[in-house]
This record gives C-alpha cells, sequence and structure tokens, in this order.
C-alpha cells in the first residue's frame, strides 16, 4: 500500500486560532481527519508530521527518502518564503512532493507570492484551503 505523509510547517499547529479570516476555522485535526478518510477511500496509507523547526521538517524529509514512503505532501508555512535548505531537501529527496497552501500565496504579502520550495515540487496547489491537500493526495494516489 501506498504511504504518502503529509508534511506540515510552522505555525499550522495554530490551524482554528491563528488568523481565521485567512486560515479558517478548522484545526490541524479537523484536517488530519479529512486526509485520513480521503485515504481510505483511495486506498492508500498516510502519515502526519507538523513542526515549528526547520531542521526537524528537513531530517523528516531525509528519513522519508531512505524509507517506504512514495510522496508527500507539505505545506511550509512560511519557510516557503525563506528556507533554501528546505528547497534542497525536497529536490535531494528524489519524492514526489506536492506544495499546498491553504490560503492564496499569490494574494497575500509580495514576501509570500514567491515560493523558494515549488521549484523542487511537482506541483503547487494554493488557496484551496484544506480541499487543496484532498487534490494532492489524489493526485499522488494515482501516480505510479
Amino acid at each position: 500500500m501506498k504511504r504518502i505523509v503529509i508534511l506540515n510547517g510552522p505555525n499550522l499547529d495554530r490551524l482554528g486560532i491563528r488568523e481565521p479570516d485567512i486560515y479558517g476555522d478548522q484545526t490541524l485535526t479537523d484536517l488530519e481527519n479529512l486526509i485520513t478518510e480521503e485515504a481510505q477511500n483511495l486506498g492508500v496509507q498516510v502519515q502526519f508530521y507538523q513542526s515549528n523547526h526547520e531542521g526537524f521538517l528537513i531530517d523528516e524529509i531525509s528519513e522519508y527518502a531512505d524509507s517506504e514512503v512514495f510522496g508527500l505532501i507539505i505545506n511550509p508555512g512560511a519557510l516557503t518564503h525563506t528556507s533554501l535548505a528546505l528547497r534542497d531537501a525536497i529536490a535531494g529527496s528524489d519524492l514526489p512532493v506536492v506544495e499546498v497552501h491553504i490560503s492564496n500565496i499569490y494574494k497575500r504579502e509580495a514576501i509570500r507570492q514567491h515560493s523558494i520550495t515549488a521549484e523542487a515540487c511537482i506541483g503547487v496547489i494554493s488557496g484551496l484551503g484544506f480541499d487543496g491537500y484532498v487534490a494532492a493526495l489524489q493526485h499522488l494516489a494515482k501516480l505510479d
């Protein structure tokens, strides 16, 4: 069974509390429940990891690259716009990775409109809320 990991970066543990006008009022647990349900429908296994620390995310990506993980869905949070190290970890993993953003980063502040990590990913979904994660999961589930 395909195993897909969902990585969430800084402040995503604060979903439902932090800036609900931008990120909505649902929590990270709500997101994980939604993804788990969709994974069961698709016949794939999912695993979740969230950290507010860049190095921990990089360490996780390295572990997944050397394991039985098929692919990753990542929401790097603000690291999207600042972390060359995270971009390099994604690129060096040789895993199919889909970058997801709950908000539309292209309608946000200028600094948030460029993704350093996107070029290392097979695709980017931005602005669809939690549905973006579901779309990313559906896409990875179809890949060989």
